[in-house]
Formats: structure tokens, sequence, C-alpha cells
């Protein structure tokens, strides 16, 4: 028997579930779902099951999904026979994971955590194991592959304060999702402590975030890029949000490119158009607005060529922590290729990695304005120093690959038949 409010939970989504076709094409319109492949958000795909064991990986958002690349070329390597469907709940992470995604593997969207469109969903890919990531919990979604015998495991999970607090009001529901899991691995020591206070068995820790490969480097866009830059410093500005790129164009010093990268791609036009009206010089990659002398700053809004201007920046300024409430992105893409980091002091969601780097010199933290554009003048004007923080934040990034070794052998006996 499921606990009253999951009970209720699926009585709420079931009435509901005429309404999603509507509301997916009101998102679509907005740009936050693929008009053509609705029909996956519904659970159901055009695409056939190919024969033989299968094993469904599921990540929500961009950091998510990417995290999952590693996972993935792991269980290619230890089990070539498996197929794999990996999954996501937005239309970027889709794009990214279909130009990175290697050959064979299947990429869909979610399904709505619907009790029929879950149902729809499981019956057609016949999962034999499902890896969640983070903090994924759908309860339909979960049961629903539990009722089915599908092998559950939640990994590199995290869970706020806050959201444990509010499981902590429905213990039994808490105990009823956790406990459909056959395997949970926490990012972090807060993670587990409260994941079993709610009741989920925990084994060791691992971030998949912290185990993954460089960002792939085109090498004929880095050539292309380092001609029309010349020899001006590059400062990149990487994963911003609103508030943060006037606020990290004004530390960078005159003579340099300021090159941003905002989180969210369909914000590059205002991201120029701001810029400029601060005194810029700006031209935008997705528009094909040509890189030229006279620019003093370069959107980077497209996807999937971050890799290559990491790869030309000598100072990489990490976004969403110099503005509270998105608490930071993931430093180790810029790590993994040897550039040296700087972050601004929100950063609650990469607390543990950002802690080891700067025990390791291996990244930088500006307080605020003034010290960010103290810290890129000194990285700047001295290399040999940009240079040995590059090289330990690359060093710490190649030893986290140990974890996910360790997880890819709890999983195996998940894979069995």
């Amino acid at each position: 028997m499921r606990p009253l409010p999951l009970a209720l939970y699926a009585a709420a989504t079931a009435l509901a579930e005429p309404l999603a076709p509507w509301l997916l094409r009101a998102r679509a319109r907005k740009g936050k779902e693929d008009p053509a492949r609705i029909d996956e958000r519904m659970g159901r795909s055009a695409m056939a099951r190919p024969d033989g064991p299968l094993v469904w990986l599921h990540g929500v958002s961009v950091g998510e999904s990417l995290s999952l690349l590693p996972l993935v070329a792991g269980l290619r390597a230890r089990r070539p026979e498996l197929t794999i469907l990996v999954t996501c709940g937005t239309v970027t992470a889709a794009t990214l994971l279909g130009q990175r995604l290697p050959p064979g593997v299947i990429q869909q969207f979610a399904p709505v955590d619907t009790p029929a469109a879950a149902a729809r969903f499981l019956d057609h890919w016949r999962p034999g194991a499902a890896v969640f990531v983070e903090s994924e919990l759908w309860p339909n979604l979960i049961l629903a592959a539990r009722a089915r015998g599908v092998r559950l495991a939640l990994v590199s999970a995290r869970m706020t304060e806050a959201s444990a607090r509010g499981w902590a009001r429905v213990p039994a529901t808490a105990r009823t999702l956790l406990g459909a899991f056959d395997l949970v691995l926490p990012q972090d020591a807060e993670t587990a402590a409260r994941l079993a206070g709610l009741g989920a068995r925990t084994g060791p820790r691992l971030n998949l975030k912290l185990a993954g490969p460089p960002p792939p480097v085109d090498a004929d866009t880095v050539r292309a890029l380092k001609a029309a830059i010349g020899e001006r410093p590059v400062v990149l500005a990487a994963s911003t949000h609103p508030g943060e790129e006037r606020l990290i164009a004004g530390a960078v010093p005159e003579g340099a490119l300021l090159v941003v990268a905002p989180r969210h791609p369909a914000r590059g036009a205002a991201v120029a158009a701001e810029l400029a009206g601060a005194g810029w010089v700006t031209s935008r990659r997705a528009a094909g607005e040509p890189l030229t002398p006279a620019t003093t700053a370069y959107v980077a809004d497209t996807l999937g060529e971050l890799g290559a201007f990491f790869t030309v920046a000598q100072v990489v300024v990490m976004g969403g922590s110099f503005v509270a409430g998105i608490g930071g992105h993931n430093p180790l893409e810029p790590a993994r290729l040897g550039r040296p980091v700087v972050t601004g002091p929100h950063v609650a969601n990469a607390r543990e990695v950002y802690a080891a780097l700067f025990a390791e010199a291996a990244a930088i933290e500006a307080a605020d304005a003034g010290a960010l554009a103290r810290h890129i003048a000194g990285l700047l004007a001295y290399p040999h120093i940009a240079r040995r923080t590059g090289e330990a934040a690359a060093a710490y990034a190649r030893r986290q690959g140990a974890a996910l070794e360790a997880a890819l052998d709890l999983l195996e006996p998940l894979l069995r038949p």
C-alpha cells in the first residue's frame, strides 16, 4: 500500500494528465520543449526498442545529463552488449547529449510524471535497471519501475537541507520512495546524512560531475578563434546568469577580450545588448557576427563549443557564483583543461569541490567585484601563477576517476539479467 500522500499524488496527476499535452505545447511556444518530441514527454516513442538488455540513465538538466557521460563510457567498456537509453528533461540538455553521446546510445526525453505516461514509457523500453542522477525523485515513475522489477540506483545523489526538511514532513512517503532504490550513492557527507535520516540505505560517496572527461575541443574552432583574437588576453565568463555579466565585465582590464558564455544561450541577445549599453563593442557568435580587432566583448551563445573557449582563455570566471540563489556551477570542466578558475562566494552547490580546489591552490575566490578585478589582473600579469593554478586544477580533476570505477563495481550486480 502506498502512503496516503503518494496515493493522492497518483490520483491528482492522473486527473491532470489530459492537460499535459496542452501545457507542453505552451512550453514549446516559449522554447522550453521540443515541439517535434512532445510525444516522448507523454511516454510515447517513435523509436523501436532494440532486442537484448537495456539500462536507462536519467539526468534532468544540463549539468546532471552531462555528468552521465563518464558513466555511459564506463558501462560501454564493461558491458558492450547493453543498450543504453539516456533521458533528460530540458531542450538544452537534449541538444548537448545529442552532440556528445557516443553512437549507438539512445537519447529521449523523460516522460512527465503521470501514471499513464510512466507506464507507456516503461512498457515500451522495458529497462532491466535504471540509474537516476542527483535529486530525481518522481514518485509515479519510480514506483512503477519498481513494480515492474526494474533495479533502481540513485547516484551522485544530492539533497539540500530545505528539501530534507520538506521530505521529513512526510516520513512514510520518503521511506517508500528512497526504499525503492537498490543502491544510493550520495555526493557528499551532508547529503548522506540527510538521506540516511529519511530512511535510505546509502553507499560510498560519488559525485559524477567530478569524474568526467574534458569537454570536447574542436581544433579548427580553436585555430579560428586564436587568429581572430590575436595577441589579446582572454577572460572567459562561463555559465553566467542575469546580474553577473556587467559585474564581471567591470573587472576585466582594458586591452583584454571578454568572452561571455551565458548559462542559457537564449539570453545571448539580451547579454550583448546589456554590454553594448555599458560601452562594450559586442558581437554574438550565434548571430554569426564576426569577432574583429574592434570587438571588446564576444558573446558565445552557442552550444557544444565551450571547450574551445576554455582553451583560448587565460582566465575563466565561473558564473552562478556572484549572485545569491543559484549556488555556483561545477568548475571541473575548465579545470580538466588546465585553466585557472576564479569564482564568486555563492557556491553552495559545489562547496566541497571548491574547498578542495582552494586547499590545493587550484582555484581562487573573489568575494566581490573589487577582488575579482584584482585577481584577474594578477593572473594576466603573472602567467606563471596562472599556469601553476591551472596545472593544480587539472591534477585534482584527474584524481577523481577512482570513485567512478568503484561506482561501476557497485552497479554491476544491478545490470545482471
